[in-house]
Formats: structure tokens, sequence, C-alpha cells
């Protein structure tokens, strides 16, 4: 009898857990469908945003391109003139250094982690099991008043500074809209390393048929945009840096 018992325990947590895993799909199914669907979201060849970022009761112009690629740069105005911040061709990332105004080279395990987040292209999701990544319902939960479905994303660790860190995210979606308002990220290096970064997403508007969030906010500072841009004809120099302006490795293999 005691042997049935464990048996049916087990049974029932396997079915639960069956449960919870459908539900994350159908949550996620759900999800994508609201944006535009799976089909138009895997057409997007490249995205170009252009909006503004409050900084210390500034409003500086800022402009990002993306590619399917994983590709991208990073445009801002500052006092009239426009300059990139930061360009990855897919293989390296550069990102400007404000002392010597000289894009420099990304150290390797960190560039890596980074071009790996820009292949989640649109998002995370569209293709998540095919990269390899897990989706589980944590709970419902409220969130800023909204009632909410938690999924905690795992994706293959990355490693930075020779440590292997788990690489999770927690999504809070819209009960009724699917629609996600808010993510989760634990911050994996740097001052605020341990801390949970929340990046919250709202103003969703349409472009070309696909729902984007007009409204965001990164390490406290919000950022709007203005104009999202679908599938524009970008030339491959726009990510490339001049070897004039680079300048060695951040990393300590370039140190004498």
């Amino acid at each position: 009898m005691k042997k049935l018992q464990l048996v049916l325990i087990a049974l029932l947590l396997s079915l639960s857990a069956n449960v919870s895993a459908q539900t994350a799909d159908e949550i996620i199914d759900s999800y994508l469908e609201t944006l535009g669907g799976k089909e138009k979201l895997m057409a997007i060849d490249n995205i170009k945003m252009v909006g503004n970022i409050a900084v210390q009761g500034m409003q500086i112009p800022v402009e990002s391109t993306m590619t399917k690629d994983g590709k991208m740069f990073v445009i801002v105005e500052m006092g009239g003139t426009k300059s990139k911040q930061m360009i990855c061709d897919g293989e390296k990332v550069w990102s400007m250094n404000r002392m010597t105004q000289k894009m420099e080279e990304m150290p390797g395990d960190q560039s890596k982690a980074m071009i790996n987040e820009f292949k989640d292209f649109p998002n995370a999701f569209v293709n998540y099991k095919d990269n390899g990544y897990t989706a589980e319902l944590i709970d419902t939960v409220t969130e800023d008043g909204v009632e909410c479905y938690k999924i905690k994303l795992t994706k293959k660790p990355m490693t930075l500074e020779g440590e292997e860190i788990p690489n999770v995210s927690f999504h809070y979606f819209d009960t009724e809209s699917f629609i996600p308002i808010l993510v989760e990220t634990e911050v994996p290096s740097g001052p605020a390393k341990g801390q949970m970064m929340k990046v919250p997403f709202s103003d969703y508007q349409e472009v070309d048929g696909i729902y984007f969030p007009y409204s965001t906010q990164m390490q406290g500072m919000p950022i709007t945009y203005s104009e999202i841009v679908l599938n524009q004809k970008i030339e491959d120099s726009e990510f490339s840096v001049a070897e004039e302006e680079e300048t060695p490795k951040t990393d300590e293999g370039n140190k004498n």
C-alpha cells in the first residue's frame, strides 16, 4: 500500500509538471500571437528604434538598430552631434570610451554574452525551444496592480571573467492581454552584481502589423520611442569600426 501511494504521488507530480509546462507554452503562444504572429515576427530582418532617454532632467536623443543576425549599433546625440556609442558586427562588440572618445573592443567573454543576447531577435521567445531555452510558469502574481503570469525563462549559462553564471530571467505577462509588462534579470557583473534589474514595458503600438512597446526603462532611466521602423536597407559598413578608431582590447590579456 505504501509503495502504491508513492507511485500515485509521483504520477500526480508528473502530471502537475506537464500541465505547468503546457500552460507556459500556451501563454507564450498567445503572447506571440498577440504581438502579430510568429510568422510576421520571424520575417523581421532588422529593427530601428528612435527616441529619447531621460538623464538627469535632460532628454537625450538615442537611436538603435538591430538585425536578425546579431548585428547592432547605438547612436546618441549630444550637443547637436550624433555619434555611435556601441557597435556589434555579429562577432565582436565595441563601445565608446568617454575619456578617449574612441571605440574599444569589449573583452571576449563579455562580448560573446552580449552577442548571444542580440541574437534573441526579435525577442527570446520566438524560437526559445530551438535555442535550448526552457520556460516555466512560476505563479500568477500582481505587479503594479496588474494580474500577471510570471514565467521563468532559462537560457544556456554564460561565462564572465572565467565564471559560469546562470542566465535566468522572469517575465510578467498580463493575464488578459498576454502582453509582457515587466522583465526581471539578475545583474551578472559590475558593482550591482547579484541585484535584480527590472525593465518595464508599456504603451504598445502597432508597426506594420506587429506591436512594440514605445515606453521602457533601463537602469532607472526612462526611454520613450517616437518611431520604430522595420526592414530598412542597411549597409554592412554601418556595423564596422574604422581601423584608425580602434584601441586595444580592454581585457587583462592586453596589459603589459
